[in-house]
């Protein structure tokens, strides 16, 4: 086995162990075992635990952006938020080992970046460019598209975790309940909106 493919070899294992036992719960003698190889081997690679353990959700984070950025190229708004949310479960369908090691506790030798909030975050930049745009068509203010950007993405976020572990109902129908909720209400948004319960200043 090459270096390059024994270092795959590690990044697969280390996956699979991280998404099942989380960092902690986690050994470099447990990954070596797996592998059949010595824990000197390991740490040429990636220097220890906290080194895999970079890598392995540096990879989810770009793995799953790159999904929902495809999905965020062309076509009408409502589309958009369609195939975003498809992108999405079809993550979390494929990838359960990529997505348990994204949503689960991050070791704490990680920065805020690797995380799967922050990949809803990136996400939600882009949908408030799209939303930006459609709201200026429709005469609202544009300044608000981040605001409704976060509370879109998060929605969708949140139901996909739901998911992951109910499985039901099909992830087509998920999606199109979440897009039947979110295009819907914003299809009717209100310039000025207030609460009846509370004034706002």
């Amino acid at each position: 086995m090459s270096g390059a493919q024994r270092r795959e070899q590690l990044i697969t294992i280390g996956r699979q162990l991280f998404a099942e036992r989380g960092f902690d719960g986690t050994s470099v003698e447990e990954v070596a075992a797996r592998a059949k190889v010595s824990k000197p081997v390991i740490y040429e690679h990636f220097g220890g635990k906290e080194g895999l353990y970079a890598v392995v959700v540096d990879r989810e984070v770009r793995a799953l952006l790159e999904r929902i950025t495809a999905a965020l190229t062309a076509g009408h708004p409502r589309e958009l938020l369609e195939q975003a949310a498809l992108a999405l479960l079809d993550y979390i369908e494929e990838e359960p080992h990529g997505f348990q090691v994204l949503t689960a506790r991050q070791a704490p030798v990680l920065a805020p970046a690797g995380t799967f909030s922050s990949v809803m975050n990136d996400v939600a930049h882009q949908v408030e460019h799209i939303l930006g745009a459609e709201f200026t068509r429709r005469g609202l203010d544009p300044r608000l598209a981040e605001l409704y950007s976060q509370a879109l993405v998060g929605m969708v976020a949140l139901v996909g975790q739901w998911w992951r572990e109910a499985r039901r109902p099909k992830k087509e129908m998920v999606a199109a309940h979440l897009v039947n909720l979110a295009w819907n209400g914003l299809s009717h948004l209100e310039a000025k909106p207030e609460l009846l319960t509370r004034k706002t200043r």
